[in-house]
This record gives C-alpha cells, structure tokens and sequence, in this order.
C-alpha cells in the first residue's frame, strides 16, 4: 500500500499557504527581505535562529535559501501547520521543530538549544493579549544571547490616527476583493481544502479545537511592543520596516 504521507507534495501546500497569506499581506516579502537583511547585519549568516509561532516554516524557508549555513529550531502549536512544516522540510539537518504551546510557562523547556542568535516571527503574535505578550517577551529576552536579536513582524496599529487606520483599512480591503476575484484564496477556504486533504484532516480538525476559528489579541501599537521589549530585558528596540498597517520592531539584547 502507498504510503501517502511520502507521495504528499508538501512543498504544493507551503506555496499555498505562502499564496493565501499574500493575499492578506501584500508586502509580506518585503518584510522578510528587511528581517532577513537585519540578521546578516546583527549576527551573521551562520546564524542559530528560533522561528517562532512558525506556522509552516515560511521564515525558515527563506532564512536558508539566503543563509545556507544557518540553522533554524521552528516553533508552534498548530498541528496542521506543523506537519506541512515538517513534510517540507522532512531531511535537512539545519531545521528542527517542536510543539509548544506559547502560554505554556515552560514551552522554552522543550526547545534543544538554551540560547539564540535570533529570534524571528511574523503575522503571529497578534493573537495574544497584551499581558500574555509581554510575559513572552520576557522569555525570548533570557533566550537570545547577549548582541542577539528579536524580530516581531505584525499588525501594530497606532490609536492616535483613527482616520488613517480607517482610510487604509478601507482601502486595503477594496485591493482584497478585487484580488479575490481572480481566484484566490482566502483563510476559510484555504483551511477547507486542508480538512478535506486525507493527511491534513486529522491535524486540521484538532488544530480548530485548539483555536476555533481565529483568535486575535488586542494588538499594540509599534512604540508599545519597543517599549515593552526594552522593559523586558533587550537594552535598544525600534521600528525597522513599516507599511500603512504593520511593522517590523527589532530588539537588541
């Protein structure tokens, strides 16, 4: 019998993902150029680097491609996410991944190194709230070694513009559908093709009870999370990229 975790094309559902994702993001490999480039700046291409709430790998996938030499430990909870991760990259060396839950206290526990060079992650975090946040950045300051860094890539709205943020808001949308129209895919749909794949079923159906639909935080502003990675142990923090509705904060330990 044919095994059909080896004939899956993993690689089919990770441009997928990266598809959908775009859709969302227009500028989403703008932001990854920026991260990637703040690497090389700060710690090199050899770099030791935790993708953290990894989803599929989409951070690893492009740190090797740029950084052959690097090595990356991916993070997350999600098992459906997690197991196109693993298909995709099923045999490189350079890439480990570990299921945790971030709330968890001890989630560090499980990773296989004690300490990183970097800390990378985007469109991710903005499910947790805010204290929640703050506690998990308190842990990624005692596991990036001294001259190391944290990247976090994500919706920061500024409350002080209301009538931008709307005015963008609206505008992004509109883009959205007219893309929609062309046949892409959005989240819904995409997680209805996964829960009706015969590998990613499984993984699916557990990944909604763990989640439910979606779950969003409360998503501070760019100056919070720099002022709060600067309180929580890094000693410079600021705003590296940004589009009309998210950013690129980077901290330095």
């Amino acid at each position: 019998m044919t095994d059909i975790h080896t004939t899956t094309d993993w690689r089919a559902w990770q441009d997928s993902w990266d598809r959908q994702q775009q859709w969302y993001l227009p500028d989403r490999e703008e932001r990854f150029s920026v991260m990637l480039d703040m690497v090389e700046a700060l710690v090199g291409p050899k770099a030791r680097v935790l993708d953290l709430a990894c989803g599929t790998g989409s951070i690893t996938d492009r740190l090797l491609k740029r950084f052959p030499e690097a090595e990356s430990t991916g993070v997350d909870l999600d098992p459906a996410l997690l197991t196109i991760a693993e298909g995709t990259f099923a045999g490189d060396g350079r890439v480990t991944f570990v299921r945790a839950d971030l709330k968890d206290p001890d989630w560090a526990a499980k990773l296989p190194y004690d300490s990183y060079d970097a800390v990378l992650t985007a469109t991710a975090l903005h499910w947790l709230h805010s204290p929640e946040l703050a506690v998990l950045y308190g842990q990624i300051a005692d596991l990036v070694r001294a001259g190391g860094v944290f990247m976090n890539a994500d919706h920061m709205p500024d409350p002080a513009t209301p009538r931008i943020n709307a005015a963008e808001s609206a505008h992004r949308n509109a883009r959205a559908r007219q893309v929609k129209s062309e046949g892409v895919l959005d989240w819904k749909e995409w997680w209805q093709l996964a829960a009706a794949d015969p590998v990613l079923a499984a993984p699916t159906a557990e990944r909604f009870e763990i989640y439910g639909d979606h779950a969003d935080g409360d998503m501070p502003s760019a100056d919070w999370h720099a002022r709060t990675l600067r309180d929580m142990g890094f000693a410079e923090s600021r705003t590296v990229w940004a589009s009309p509705a998210d950013s690129l904060v980077l901290a330095l330990k």
